[in-house]
């Protein structure tokens, strides 16, 4: 199967397996009952659906009914005719990110960080500073809802990775790898503390996630960029495109 399929499949397969997903048409919702934002909350259509008007006016409503924008994830060569089905709709696209990959034979070592030390969280209070750190990180204010912690201990526990990086005692990193499907796993959710922006956290921790999840007998650990500079960083590491991710959304006006 080719690299792309595997992941989208990994992707669905997670949501599907998600406590309170939702089966509509020819989708699967992932909801989030504590975790509002966005990239938490999105649909992902079955492999080459072909949507109907009216299923396209159910997936909104439900999201709609859970307080959710109208949202999808998905590799668009998986079901082509789902694309011109949601831009006729009314959807917009968000973006078209790139899907990296690595594989444990192409896994780079980055240059050491000074005083950087890189754990799993073994506490309450550990997992809730992790989850503090990826909530500003992703533009959040204040305290959290839950999910980000809730998101690395189900990690954690499943067989996946879960990382809390601190320097000096402060937490400057966190990040996690899902729960594996069929030796496939996706880094997830890594956010460096502004104040430590541009010393190289990212990259460590981005290997010390997938060093970890390779020690756990993952085949791949695949991942989206946030942007092109991003992009940089993984690929420095050993991560290389292996596909495009379409996320698209229903503006809430």
């Amino acid at each position: 199967m080719p690299m792309d399929a595997d992941v989208q499949t990994h992707a669905r397969t997670l949501a599907l397996r998600s406590p309170d997903h939702l089966r509509v048409g020819p989708f699967t919702v992932r909801y989030n009952p504590n975790w509002s934002i966005k990239y938490a909350n999105y649909a992902i259509p079955d492999q080459d659906a072909e949507p109907t008007p009216a299923d396209l006016d159910a997936l909104v409503a439900a999201f709609r009914e859970h307080d959710r924008l109208p949202r999808l994830e998905f590799l668009p060569g998986s079901a082509p005719a789902v694309e011109p089905a949601l831009l006729a709709a009314g959807f917009t696209v968000e973006n078209r990110a790139p899907v990296m990959a690595c594989a444990p034979d192409e896994l780079l070592t980055p240059k050491p960080v000074e005083s950087l030390t890189i754990a799993e969280p073994a506490t309450g209070a550990e997992f809730d500073a992790a989850a503090l750190v990826q909530h500003h990180g992703y533009g959040g204010t204040g305290e959290p809802e839950g999910g980000e912690a809730e998101w690395l201990r189900t990690a954690a526990a499943g067989g996946g990775v879960a990382a809390f990086a601190t320097i000096d005692g402060v937490p400057v990193g966190a990040g996690g790898c899902s729960v594996p499907v069929d030796g496939l796993t996706e880094l997830a959710g890594l956010a460096v503390a502004d104040a430590y922006l541009r010393r190289g956290i990212g990259a460590a921790l981005s290997a010390h996630l997938t060093a970890t999840a390779f020690g756990r007998g993952c085949r791949v650990v695949w991942l989206e960029p946030g942007d092109a500079d991003v992009e940089r960083i993984y690929a420095a590491i050993g991560y290389r495109r292996v596909g495009e991710k379409l996320n698209i959304s229903l503006d809430p006006a």
